[in-house]
Formats: C-alpha cells, sequence, structure tokens
C-alpha cells in the first residue's frame, strides 16, 4: 500500500535580540518556538485549516515529543526558511518534519521532526483525529 503524500510548506522568519543567549547565538529552545510559529502560520495560509478553526471545535494540538538535531547556530538578525511538512498521521498522532535553513548561505540550522496529538480542550485529554482532518491534509 502506497503512503500518502503530504503538502511541505516555508516561512520565513527573522532572529530577534530576545531570541540571544549568552553564547551569543539563538538559545535552543527558541527553535521550538520557530517550528510552532511556522506551523501555526502554515496552517492557516498553506492548509486552510487555522488553529482557530480547531479551536472552535474544542480541539487543540500538543506536543507529545520533538527530536532537534542542531547543525549550526542562528545568530542575531538572521533570516532564516523554516520548512515543515507531515510525515504521518492517523488517528492517534501526526508527525511533522522541519528543516531550519539560514537564508544568507542556504545551510542547515536543524532539523528534525515534532509528534503531535489532539486533544480535548476542555478535559485536556487526547482523542481521536477525526479522519476529515486527516483527509485534509493529503495532497
Amino acid at each position: 500500500m502506497t503512503q500518502p503524500a503530504y503538502k511541505t510548506f516555508e516561512t520565513e522568519l527573522r532572529v530577534r535580540p530576545d531570541d540571544i543567549d549568552m553564547f551569543q547565538h539563538v538559545h535552543n529552545s527558541k527553535y521550538f518556538d520557530y517550528v510552532l510559529a511556522a506551523r501555526y502560520d502554515q496552517m492557516d495560509k498553506g492548509y486552510g485549516m487555522p488553529m482557530e478553526t480547531f479551536m472552535a471545535q474544542g480541539y487543540g494540538w500538543v506536543v507529545r515529543t520533538a527530536h532537534v538535531d542542531y547543525k549550526r547556530a542562528l545568530t542575531m538578525g538572521d533570516y532564516f526558511i523554516v520548512k515543515t511538512g507531515i510525515d504521518t498521521i492517523n488517528e492517534k498522532f501526526c508527525r511533522v518534519n522541519f528543516t531550519i535553513t539560514i537564508k544568507a548561505t542556504g545551510k542547515v540550522s536543524c532539523d528534525g521532526w515534532f509528534d503531535f496529538v489532539m486533544v480535548d480542550i476542555k478535559s485536556g485529554k487526547g482523542v481521536e483525529i477525526p479522519a476529515d482532518v486527516v483527509t485534509h491534509y493529503q495532497m
């Protein structure tokens, strides 16, 4: 059985002064923020299903697991591209791959993946991802 194909999207961001740590590069925790900010943007502009749509239905997405492979640091003022795309999605979770590339050099700053689970906002408990959501994300 052939795996379904999923769309990928890119968002350009820039390192801000408050992203910099005592070593004069972006603090490792900020890379998580960059991916999540890009996904928020891409859910709306790319997939046409913004986070607000999920929230209006009583759902949200929570990171279950994250893996980041740091390759080279981002520094003050760098413009960078966050490329994300769904690797797999089913009724239990959604794995999103990402790459952060330094715009000026075209070199990868880091890459990795996030596993997201859908939760019921009121209870905070995980729920099955509706079949129409899984279908919507497929090409």
